[in-house]
């Protein structure tokens, strides 16, 4: 029966019948925050390129995470920026170092009201900005640098972390990780697996927030942004490896990555929207060119329509308030 006894508009009439009949809500229990701990800082310094975004000092990020769940997000996802770097990224192994020392703050102050996670990757450690060690030709060991993994896996699971991310996207590496994890004991320490990760432009200011040093770039292990299939087979072995959760990275640019992603996998698929997804919001809304409310939560409705369970984003706090007025 066509119109005009057919009206979808109907369902759009009010807040309350478009409330009603929606398809796709957002939780901030979904959402997980990343946050940056600068060792030494005694106070917060702000992110040139990520507005609203800060590198912490030890106390404002123990305020920060309890913040943080105090809005209901579900997640913090930690990211260190050290002092000092070496060729072998030696400050994420360190038990000391600010990654492993920012954990035991955060779980001492949140305990299990949020889960604790940790990036775990050398390149914010290594003096080259790899993801990896390093051969004497300068390429990326992908063998060694899975040795480094597993001890800072083990590391960051003695420090209290419930879940690791390995982000480097070295071949094997969810497996090394997940069997380090249990010969050390930590069986309960669950593994989100950057399965689909990009060689992407959009990660530009989140350089600037762990100051990297970054010599080159990643083509040579993270994903050609031209392939599909490719994540489809990288998700697939790092599900056999062992991997509990697989996430996309970026979000907005790769939706179709993240629809085939959940539609291939029955484990949770994560989303990360990444810096220059949100550096281009702010820098538009900052010159009035755009509603950035209504944009933030848009984007974050399409990252979860196409079908990501749990988002990273930098604005998870902000939008976990926005989301429990509406809803």
């Amino acid at each position: 029966m066509p119109y005009p006894e057919i009206r979808p508009r109907r369902l759009r009439r009010t807040p309350a019948v478009r409330r009603l009949v929606s398809e796709t809500r957002i939780d901030p229990a979904e959402l997980v925050v990343p946050m940056f701990v600068k060792e030494g800082a005694t106070e917060p310094r702000a992110i040139a390129a990520m507005p609203g975004v800060l590198q912490h000092s030890r106390d404002s990020l123990r305020k920060a995470a309890v913040e943080a769940v105090r809005a209901g997000v579900g997640g913090i996802m930690l990211f260190g920026v050290p002092a000092s770097r070496d060729g072998h990224g030696s400050g994420g192994t360190d038990p000391d170092g600010i990654l492993n020392v920012a954990i035991r703050d955060v779980v001492s102050e949140v305990g299990d009201a949020s889960v604790v996670m940790s990036d775990l990757c050398l390149d914010e450690f290594t003096s080259h900005g790899h993801c990896g060690l390093l051969t004497p030709a300068g390429e990326v060991d992908n063998d060694a640098t899975l040795a480094a993994y597993a001890e800072m896996a083990v590391a960051q699971a003695a420090a209290g972390v419930a879940v690791v991310g390995p982000s480097g996207m070295m071949d094997g590496q969810v497996g090394v990780v997940r069997r380090a994890l249990d010969a050390a004991g930590h069986t309960e320490v669950a593994v989100l697996a950057y399965a689909a990760k990009y060689a992407s432009a959009f990660y530009g200011p989140f350089r600037d927030a762990v100051e990297s040093a970054l010599e080159g770039d990643r083509r040579t292990y993270q994903q050609d942004p031209a392939n599909l299939r490719e994540s489809l087979r990288e998700v697939a072995l790092d599900v056999a490896e062992g991997a509990d959760i697989v996430m996309v990275k970026p979000a907005l640019p790769y939706l179709d990555v993240v629809a085939a992603v959940r539609a291939a996998v029955d484990v949770p698929v994560a989303a990360y929207q990444v810096s220059g997804e949100y550096a281009m919001v702010e820098a538009a809304a900052a010159n009035g060119w755009i509603d950035r409310e209504r944009v933030m939560l848009e984007t974050l409705t399409s990252i979860r329509r196409a079908g990501a369970q749990i988002i990273l984003t930098y604005w998870a706090v902000e939008a976990a308030h926005l989301l429990r007025q509406r809803y």
